[in-house]
């Protein structure tokens, strides 16, 4: 019998390496997929198990690495689970955005997911598997970085359509949306104002922000079993971001019950 293996791209990051583990509770073999080959080797290092957890160098906004990365996978077993995670945002405003920042931030939030569904199509075909696409709060409603966001709701459109089109092969596509998370792409903002996490969880219905391991649990339920008639939905991971403000709802309302 093939080995079941779980494919996380980006996974040298706090939330990849994150999903990683998780996923090992399900998976006979995670492959961390990252463009820093020497970063995923040490993600895989510091998760314990090196029969288990796979680092492997590709850059996935080029198809024919991802092509060959495939291949090395399919050596390895069967792709029951691929998580699109690779992702990341440049410019804060329109006016800091050029034409190459948004190519840039489209190619690799929006164009590589669909390359690494493609890349990885047959396999999840044949174990009737589940891709997740870890989208962004950005992709629902403005909270800055412009190419990023478009990028992202993009992704989660993408997400429906492979959905729609794939269900006949028994494949489920489905996203998540975490908000803010503190990993290591917030320490210059946090360096700036040490006080940026506390600031933010004001907008937060739980008064808190969500965990990589928040984001990796909401991953590992969309990729499982429990989440069998679950497809084309993007799943918020946010503490209550999207669900509204209670700063405006007091406004709005005049009640101090907010």
């Amino acid at each position: 019998m093939m080995r079941s293996v779980a494919v996380v791209t980006g996974a040298a990051g706090d939330i990849g390496r994150a999903i990683a583990k998780r996923l090992a509770d399900s998976h006979d073999l995670v492959v961390l997929l990252d463009l820093d080959g020497d970063a995923a080797a040490m993600a895989a290092a510091s998760l314990g198990d090196n029969d288990r957890f796979v680092p492997l160098a590709c850059d996935v906004t080029n198809e024919v690495e991802l092509g060959r990365a495939a291949s090395t996978v399919a050596a390895l077993g069967l792709v029951h689970t691929l998580v699109n995670n690779a992702g990341a945002a440049r410019a804060v405003s329109l006016s800091d955005t050029d034409g190459d920042i948004w190519r840039r931030d489209n190619a690799l939030n929006l164009e590589a997911p669909f390359l690494c569904f493609r890349a990885f199509e047959a396999a999840l075909k044949e174990s009737h598997g589940a891709l997740v696409n870890i989208a962004s709060v950005n992709g629902m409603a403005v909270f800055g970085h412009p190419a990023y966001s478009a990028a992202k709701a993009g992704l989660i459109h993408l997400t429906k359509l492979i959905a729609v089109e794939y269900g006949k092969f028994g494949i489920r596509a489905n996203a998540v949306a975490p908000g803010t998370v503190r990993t290591q792409a917030w320490e210059a903002r946090a360096s700036a104002n040490p006080q940026v996490f506390e600031e933010a969880k004001r907008w937060y219905a739980l008064r808190r922000i969500a965990t990589a391991q928040d984001v990796a649990n909401a991953v590992y339920f969309l990729a499982s079993e429990q989440a069998a008639a679950i497809t084309g939905v993007c799943l918020p991971v946010d503490c209550g971001l999207t669900a509204g403000q209670a700063e405006l709802a007091r406004t709005f309302s005049q009640s101090d019950n907010y």
